[in-house]
């Protein structure tokens, strides 16, 4: 039998689930009278909803495993456009290989979890899960972010850079070459809501930073991930109380938690997280990061108790949910933009 093409393979696209399509509000409410994660979904699913009616709070979101790959990417991408996402910490999957790669025209893939893996290997498809990926492609985002690495540096000279600064750029570059382009980061840059990548080189940026500084050994764009901190604190200390939105866990989640005690190192007095939601299927018992509980994070000084739930549930099923009910209830309407990415804005101009 003749091997299939690579065009036999990718055939039927991933399609994003649309929150505003289905109001979910009936069921979350009903869940939530059940036991176990149902209860606990529908609770989350309220704390959310008290996130976005406190006039006071600012929401930051956290986004780690492979999320918009498998169709959650126009649930954040609601989430900036209808104000119920002031800030994002991310992985570079999900920004990088999996958002941007889609906002340059390219796809992701039904798959099938019993593949013959090397045979896609063959066909340089890459697989997560029951999803492909071609390759080919993904080198062509690789070389894109190495373009923007470039572009920086013929604007500004060689400079390390936050993760935020950077991906600012990647909205600028969409504006610019693919206009109308629909996507986490276009979203995030017309808002004015940052995006920070801790692990930013842990993705297809990684490889385009690295062609970029062996082709510029004179000088060349580096990553600053001490600068992310600091940017992220300052935006704790300028926001005030703040509720976090994490959907898995890793640097994302540690990162954003963090920077309640970067500030009290800095000498502020300030608020722990007023609310905080975690999806996840990672298991506490093992002592790692991801799986940790919200009431742990409390022992620590990041999280206050009282508004807080863990939602042990896998993050497709869990998110629409969540977020569906958030919206249709409605409370960003009178939410006000915070446009944080306009801090570090003022501050470039200083320097």
């Amino acid at each position: 039998m003749a091997e299939p093409t690579k065009s036999d393979v990718l055939k039927t696209p991933v399609v994003p689930i649309d929150i505003k399509q289905h109001d979910v509000r009936p069921l979350v409410d009903a869940m939530a009278e059940m036991a176990f994660q149902a209860r606990n979904l529908g609770r989350a699913a309220r704390i959310y909803d008290a996130m976005l009616t406190d006039k006071d709070c600012s929401v930051i979101v956290c986004m780690a495993g492979s999320l918009c790959s498998a169709g959650l990417r126009d649930v954040f991408i609601d989430l900036i456009e209808h104000r119920m996402a002031d800030a994002i910490v991310s992985t570079g999957a999900n920004i990088v290989d999996q958002d941007f790669f889609e906002a340059l025209g390219f796809r992701h893939w039904r798959g099938d979890v019993r593949a013959d893996d090397d045979q896609l290997r063959r066909l340089a498809i890459d697989r997560i899960y029951d999803t492909y990926i071609d390759e080919d492609e993904l080198r062509i985002c690789d070389e894109t972010m190495a373009k923007i690495a470039d572009e920086m540096l013929a604007a500004g000279g060689p400079r390390a850079v936050s993760s935020r600064e950077f991906i600012r750029e990647m909205g600028a570059w969409l504006e610019r070459e693919r206009p109308g382009a629909r996507s986490v980061v276009t979203a995030a840059y017309r808002a004015g809501v940052p995006i920070f990548v801790p692990a930013f080189s842990d993705c297809s940026a990684g490889f385009g930073l690295v062609h970029h500084q062996v082709h510029h050994p004179e000088g060349f764009m580096a990553l600053d991930s001490a600068a992310d901190f600091r940017e992220l604190t300052q935006l704790k200390l300028a926001a005030g109380p703040t509720g976090l939105l994490m959907v898995g866990g890793g640097v994302p989640k540690n990162f954003a938690q963090d920077v309640v005690v970067a500030a009290e190192v800095l000498g502020h007095d300030v608020e722990m997280h007023r609310y905080a939601i975690q999806i996840t299927v990672a298991d506490e018992r093992d002592g790692a990061l991801s799986g940790s509980t919200l009431r742990e994070a409390n022992s620590w000084g990041k999280v206050k108790l009282g508004e807080e739930q863990m939602v042990y549930a896998e993050a497709t099923v869990a998110l629409p949910l969540l977020a569906g009910y958030a919206y249709h209830k409605g409370a960003w309407r009178a939410r006000a933009e915070k446009r944080y990415g306009a801090l570090f804005a003022a501050e470039a101009a200083k320097r």
